[in-house]
């Protein structure tokens, strides 16, 4: 009887603790299923270098001769060599020579500073036209490279002026802006001297918030490419027209000066602000195909693929997510999309890039932008697009 009473005891134990434990667990939450991992684009920076070399060779085997004079058909003139869209192409090359130094591209680059003296369009040092010192950008990079006093003679002459005198409004249109600005961001750093970084601030303060009212529309986060087109000037669709490589041209500036201004200068702060203001705008407006229209908010003026704009987008894109200023997960899939979009459609096999619009600085100038259409100048378009193609490739 005993060992029935114990027995009946240990089961009714049992079930209890059983019952408790339970009790107990049917209290807990259920555990949350694992979030998925968001899956990003991979760059191949093989077929990324490849691309880059493909269309530069092109370029280098066209145009042998970098002193040569630049053929203008339509308003039968030439130009020299060191103009603006030549400027930009050699950006585009010294950025591939940096992930790729080929001597040849070192050549091809100190060949042209040489023949040009080392000076801007015209010889001219007391221009204040920006297009006219954007070679300068290449001088201070091969500077660098290769420390001679004659190299940035004239590029200190110049900015020196800038420096020296009160006019801050010279950029009175945004291409301004990338073509003259990285110049005083690098010799600022060249040199450790902060006058530059000042006197650049003064001079894009000025483009940004005194000019046709303010170029920059913070509200839209977006530029008016110069006091033309500020309102009551509207697109056919009734939007604020901000062309697409206007805004490049000054996303690729603010990219420029930031790589070179160190953490604690004056300014950095607004200039960081300004990026990240622009690239949620920029993103906004990106076409299902890849591309950027050339009227960021009428896709029914000149709208298609176009290769210069975009390449400017993707730059700054790729730079702020390498630099940490912007979401990986939120911008890679944008860049890249675009990126091989440009790849995949916009390179010939020989080289040559279409879909590239022609100079201008509205919609619908240097049309027709085509696969086949050579626009007036073939240079700048390049350069865009291995600036494009250097800062992703560091993304690997």
């Amino acid at each position: 009887m005993t060992k029935k009473l114990t027995l009946i005891c240990a089961m009714l134990l049992c079930f209890c603790a059983v019952g408790h434990a339970q009790s107990r667990n049917a209290k807990k939450s259920p555990k949350a299923a694992p979030a998925a991992e968001t899956v990003l684009p991979k760059v191949d920076g093989a077929a990324t270098l490849r691309t880059m070399i493909r269309a530069n060779d092109y370029f280098m085997r066209k145009f042998a001769d970098p002193s040569a004079v630049m053929p203008y058909w339509s308003r039968k003139k030439n130009y020299e060599s060191n103009i603006w869209t030549r400027g930009v192409y050699y950006e585009g090359l010294m950025a591939l020579y940096s992930i790729y130094p080929d001597n040849r591209y070192y050549d091809y680059a100190y060949d042209w500073a040489e023949f040009h003296k080392w000076g801007m369009r015209n010889d001219n040092t007391t221009t204040r036209n920006a297009d006219n010192y954007c070679c300068s950008q290449t001088y201070i990079d091969l500077y660098r490279l290769t420390p001679e006093p004659k190299m940035l003679t004239k590029t200190l002459a110049l900015a020196n002026m800038l420096v020296n005198t009160p006019q801050n409004g010279d950029w009175t249109w945004i291409d301004a802006i990338q073509m003259g600005m990285p110049v005083l961001a690098k010799l600022g750093k060249t040199f450790h001297n902060p006058a530059y970084w000042n006197k650049m601030w003064q001079m894009y303060a000025e483009s940004r918030n005194v000019i046709g009212g303010g170029l920059f529309n913070t509200e839209e986060g977006l530029w008016w490419r110069d006091a033309d087109f500020v309102p009551p000037y509207k697109e056919p669709n009734g939007s604020n027209l901000y062309w697409a490589r206007g805004n490049g041209w000054v996303y690729a500036a603010l990219v420029r000066v930031m790589d070179e201004i160190p953490a604690d200068e004056a300014h950095r702060a607004d200039y960081v602000n300004d990026f990240l203001t622009m690239s949620k705008a920029i993103k906004a407006c990106q076409r299902e195909d890849g591309y950027w229209n050339v009227s960021m908010h009428d896709e029914s003026n000149f709208g298609g693929k176009e290769l210069t704009g975009t390449s400017l987008f993707v730059y700054g894109m790729a730079w702020g997510v390498r630099n940490g200023l912007l979401d990986k997960n939120e911008y890679m899939p944008v860049l890249m999309k675009a990126w091989n979009a440009m790849s995949e459609e916009c390179v010939h096999p020989n080289g040559f890039l279409g879909y590239v619009q022609g100079t201008g600085k509205e919609p619908k100038d240097g049309q027709p932008v085509t696969y086949d259409n050579v626009p007036d100048f073939e240079d700048y378009g390049l350069g865009c697009f291995l600036l494009a193609g250097s800062e992703v490739y560091k993304l690997q």
